[in-house]
């Protein structure tokens, strides 16, 4: 399966935390939050560091599942949204917090779920930007976001020889 993923974008361990810490910063002043709702599985980390950073202690989360996952680790193409688990409410007070927004199919649902919530993500890429009212870095969207949980340490071949 071809996918639309041209550029491989590899984030470390304390690139997330130091993008979150630069979130949180930009939402301190937006605030007082009653609360978070992340979004699974991506918007976990992110989450629990902005809980850290701005002093929250009510973190929920909101359940769906959209992208396959493949054995071999290679990028996969969204497929059909499936919601596991919702909140009760309209997101009044709280942040919605996941790691990207890629094409804007979550970000969507979640935002018909939480119309009140203030979105924020980490990255965010042209298609799914508008979606969000606050995030920290754009990239481009044929780039895929290698995270830091989904990676093991291993060789890396020189771009000159591929």
């Amino acid at each position: 399966m071809s996918t639309p993923y041209n550029k491989d974008f590899p984030i470390s361990w304390e690139e997330i935390h130091r993008n979150c810490r630069a979130l949180s910063w930009r939402l301190l002043e937006k605030g007082p939050w009653k609360g978070i709702i992340a979004i699974t599985r991506g918007g976990l980390v992110p989450a629990a560091i902005l809980a850290r950073e701005l002093d929250l202690r009510l973190v929920d989360t909101v359940c769906v599942v959209s992208y396959g996952t493949a054995a071999s680790g290679e990028a996969q193409q969204q497929g059909e949204l499936k919601v596991l688990k919702g909140v009760e409410g309209d997101g009044d007070g709280y942040l919605l917090v996941d790691d990207l927004v890629d094409t804007g199919k979550t970000a969507k649902v979640v935002r018909e779920m939480l119309p009140n919530a203030h979105f924020a993500t980490v990255y965010a890429k042209p298609a799914g930007r508008p979606l969000v009212d606050t995030f920290v870095t754009e990239v481009s969207q044929d780039t895929w976001i290698r995270f830091p949980w989904d990676m093991e340490h291993s060789f890396s071949e020189p771009l000159a020889s591929r």
